[in-house]
């Protein structure tokens, strides 16, 4: 790799050595025909093929200079237009014959070295279409990009456009470099060689120049005959338009009197409507407010009936609670008295049957006392005596429990008659209570009934209030639109004055400027006022204004100018 270096590098020096001092002694232009030029290029070709990694496609390895010059359009904006050339030349379709091309123009510019030298300082991006060891990347390089800025002395003019850059072969010719001098023809003779390339070349370039003057020129006369055509077309077509125009005028005369008249009856009317419309409107939104007074006062009253209806019905339902509470309690007292009633009677039954034991026992016991009484008196006769105190007792404490008992009984009686009583008074009053909180919940349902009416009514308050601010809106726009009008009317009042008391002086009528009267000669031109028709002097008609029937901004008088731009101004504000 470094001997390829160092050979390319002297071939490099040597052919940029002989294209130099062979385009001075030469003395002209470089064509691409000349050899030391088609050498210089097959030379730089091999330099910047030199260590090119090969990219690889569907169809192969592919190795093409034309991707690092690619690199320099980013580096350098200036060569977009040599890289935009290179690539729309028609006839190449190889990288290869864009880079071709490419050095040409770069050539012909005389930019080859300062495009190479912004190429070699970024040997970062080199880095990825070539090898380490290529010479691009080495300091052989840098030495070829500093002899190619002599290249800039050479004057080149190539023509890429015919020449097959796609199919030729980049092979060094070094017979060139290896000519002796001694045998080389005298300078006569290649002085009548340069004189006669000259003269082809000349010839050459002058046939070149006239065949693109005759294209040219052939081309003008095309683009004329179809100017002509078109200009003929468009003058009959201005002809008829200027006399549709003239007819249109008259016609736009004679309907600006009627548009005047029924826009007049048509303000009139409007005006009209519009003041009766404002009294409705006045009269409706008397009625709507008080109206809405009214449906507020009711709401109010409502509203408060309402909320006393409300605290009644907590009320009674407390009341109502209460009273369950007090019913469940009495019941359960009830209950429990009953309980104690049976109890009661089972005891007295108990206590009967006690008795009746006993007084059968007493009897058998008497009978059984008289019979051992009879047989045995005076042994039993103490004993007996303290049985029968014994016996009496019992039945007095019995018949004392009885008594006892029954009073209880009856006592019980009472309580449970009165429970009975108040138990039923009780109920009436929450069949009452019930009543009232049904009555007390369809006034509810009515007040909830009135407050939808009162939403509805709100409702309807503000579909009203948008209606008026909709209609004052309607009423403002009218007005606004009315004062239009009026505006518009004293426009066409103008406009027809205009019309019937000014008509477009001819020049030859006018001798003499109508505001300043001095003469008309070849320095004082005559000017039209586009406004009033009348001829001015250019001093007294400078001014530019824009007019209804103009599309752009025209002549008009000092007199115009102020009127007009006074009535701009009143319409404006």
């Amino acid at each position: 790799m470094a001997i390829e270096r160092s050979n390319l590098l002297s071939m490099m020096k040597l052919s940029i050595k002989v294209l130099i001092q062979s385009s001075l002694s030469l003395g002209r232009t470089l064509d691409s025909e000349y050899p030391p030029l088609q050498q210089f290029f097959i030379v730089l070709e091999h330099c910047l093929k030199h260590g090119l990694k090969a990219k690889k496609s569907f169809i192969g390895q592919n190795k093409s200079i034309w991707g690092p010059l690619e690199l320099v359009e980013k580096l350098c904006p200036e060569s977009v237009n040599i890289a935009t050339s290179a690539r729309d030349l028609p006839g190449i379709k190889t990288g290869l014959g864009r880079a071709r091309a490419w050095l040409h123009l770069a050539l012909m510019q005389k930019t080859v070295a300062d495009y190479m030298k912004a190429l070699l300082d970024r040997k970062d991006l080199l880095s990825e279409f070539y090898d380490s060891g290529a010479l691009m990347v080495e300091e052989e390089g840098a030495v070829i990009g500093g002899l190619l800025v002599g290249l800039n002395v050479i004057d080149a003019n190539l023509c890429i456009k015919g020449e097959d850059l796609d199919s030729q072969v980049g092979v060094i010719d070094f017979s060139l470099y290896l000519k002796d001098p001694a045998k080389s023809e005298t300078p006569k003779n290649d002085a009548k060689m340069t004189a006669i390339l000259d003269q082809k070349h000349y010839i050459e370039e002058l046939n070149r120049h006239l065949s693109g003057t005759v294209t040219d020129l052939q081309a003008k006369m095309d683009s004329i005959e179809k100017n002509n055509k078109k200009l003929s077309e468009e003058l009959t077509a201005a002809t008829d338009r200027i006399n549709s125009l003239r007819e249109e005028q008259e016609q736009l005369r004679k309907e600006n009197e009627t548009i005047l008249q029924s826009s007049q009856n048509k303000e009139e009317a409007a005006l009209q409507d519009s003041q009766v419309e404002l009294e409705t409107y006045k009269q409706t939104r008397q009625g709507l407010d008080e109206m809405y007074n009214v449906v507020w006062k009711q709401y109010k009253e409502e509203k408060r009936i309402r909320q006393e209806l409300e605290r009644e019905l907590e009320l009674q339902v407390g009341l109502k609670q209460e009273m369950e509470v007090a019913m469940r309690l009495l019941e359960k007292d009830t209950h429990e008295k009953q309980d104690t009633l049976a109890a009661l009677r089972l005891q007295l039954d108990q206590v009967k049957t006690l008795n009746l034991q006993m007084f059968h026992k007493a009897q058998v016991d008497a009978q059984e006392y008289t019979v051992s009484f009879c047989l045995a008196w005076p042994l039993r006769q103490n004993s007996d005596k303290d049985m029968r105190v014994e016996l009496e007792g019992k039945v007095d404490a019995l018949q004392k429990q009885l008594t006892d008992l029954d009073t209880q009984r009856l006592g019980l009686e009472n309580e449970l008659r009165t429970e009975r009583e108040q138990r039923q008074s009780l109920q009436k009053a929450l069949q009452q209570e019930q009543d009232n909180s049904i009555e007390l919940r369809t006034q509810l349902q009515q007040l909830q009934g009135l407050h939808a009416e009162l939403q509805d009514l709100k409702h309807e308050k503000r579909q009203l209030q948008q209606t008026c601010g909709q209609q004052e809106q309607a009423l403002q726009e009218m007005g606004l639109h009315l004062s239009q009008s009026k505006l518009k009317m004293e426009d066409f009042k103008e406009v027809n004055k205009a019309l019937k008391g000014h008509a477009w002086l001819k020049d030859d009528e006018a001798t003499q400027c109508k505001q300043c009267e001095k003469e008309f000669s070849i320095a004082r031109r005559k000017h039209h006022c586009r406004n009033c028709g009348d001829i001015y002097c250019n001093c007294c008609s400078s001014n530019e204004l824009a007019l209804p029937s103009y599309p752009r901004p025209v002549r008009v008088c000092d007199v115009c100018h102020a009127l007009l731009l006074q009535r701009s101004s009143s319409t404006a504000s």
